[in-house]
């Protein structure tokens, strides 16, 4: 992250919305999106305007050639984390659906923000790219039906990280078999370098296989932990169990480190088969006690609150 935008989200942060230098009296929120290829989160802040229920950003990226990377980043994966200042002084936080406009709709909300705002009109005028509106959309967790969805997705991707897993350790044991064949300990190191390197062998296939998984699985456990913030205002009784699960994030996180590191290390098939093992077993262990917590709450029905009856008069 650039040095000034670090100081800008920790001066936000530290002043529930309020900073100073350049974006002095702006609105301005931070917007956390998840890497399209790394899946990873990342911060951002952004000038907005309110339309409605929903926030406006705008991908300007000061005039530049290119989109800023935060608009590719949700173009992949709308599910977004919205961070504003309140008039308490407090920082609130929640996750949002990021649309981007289009058509006639975009250019009335792009020529009304440079109307506001005579700069965004000279980031039009500096670049042939059209910059996107994007509309951010709260999501809504109180909604019975939108419990049942998270819970219904949580299942389902929880059961293709589970392939992906089952085929990597295939792929990794198979590979690992190789290299440890009568051909000797020349060809299993040819075999390491070549599952490193990526090149269109079985091994570099491996790697690809590894290293998108990874970032599948940073991906998803950035979407939980924004989302556990609501459900825990939803959900009070799951305070402790989400405190546990965040804590298993970063867990997992740390192994998922490790085994990038073995990735570009030239580490032998053996040796990550090893290291993604020890993967699977965490992440059985927390896929099936999040399951085990998350589902029945999200997917019971809770008690609606009864109209109270009327004094007689």
């Amino acid at each position: 992250m650039p040095d000034f935008n670090r100081q800008v989200i920790e001066e936000f942060r530290a002043n529930g919305g309020r900073v100073g230098g350049m974006f002095e009296g702006a609105a301005l929120l931070l917007l956390t999106t998840t890497g399209a290829r790394s899946g990873r989160a990342h911060t951002n802040p952004a000038v907005y305007v309110r339309d409605g229920a929903r926030l406006l950003v705008f991908a300007s990226n000061a005039g530049g050639p290119k989109h800023p990377a935060w608009f590719h980043n949700l173009s992949a994966d709308p599910y977004v984390t919205v961070e504003l200042g309140t008039p308490e002084g407090t920082v609130e936080r929640f996750g949002a659906t990021a649309v981007v406009t289009e058509g006639e709709e975009r250019d009335r909300l792009y020529a009304e923000q440079a109307e506001r705002d005579p700069g965004f009109a000279a980031y039009q005028a500096a670049t042939d790219r059209v910059i996107p509106v994007v509309a951010l959309h709260r999501v809504d967790l109180g909604d019975p039906a939108r419990h049942r969805a998270i819970a219904d997705h949580l299942v389902k991707v929880h059961a293709e990280l589970r392939a992906e897993l089952t085929a990597l350790r295939e792929g990794l044991g198979s590979a690992a078999a190789d290299a440890a064949g009568p051909a000797g300990p020349a060809d299993a190191a040819a075999t390491a370098d070549t599952l490193v390197r990526g090149t269109p062998t079985l091994g570099g296939q491996l790697a690809r296989h590894c290293l998108t998984f990874c970032g599948a699985l940073h991906a998803h456990h950035h979407n939980e932990d924004s989302a556990f913030d609501l459900l825990e205002s939803e959900f009070p009784e799951l305070s402790d169990s989400l405190d546990r699960m965040r804590e298993e994030h970063k867990v997992v996180a740390r192994t998922v480190e490790e085994l990038e590191a073995l990735l570009t290390s030239g580490a032998a098939p053996a040796t990550l088969r090893a290291e993604v093992d020890r993967l699977a077993a965490r992440l059985e262990e927390h896929f099936t006690y999040e399951e085990a917590q998350l589902v029945p709450a999200l997917t019971r029905s809770r008690p609606q609150p009864q109209p109270q009856p009327q004094p007689r008069t």
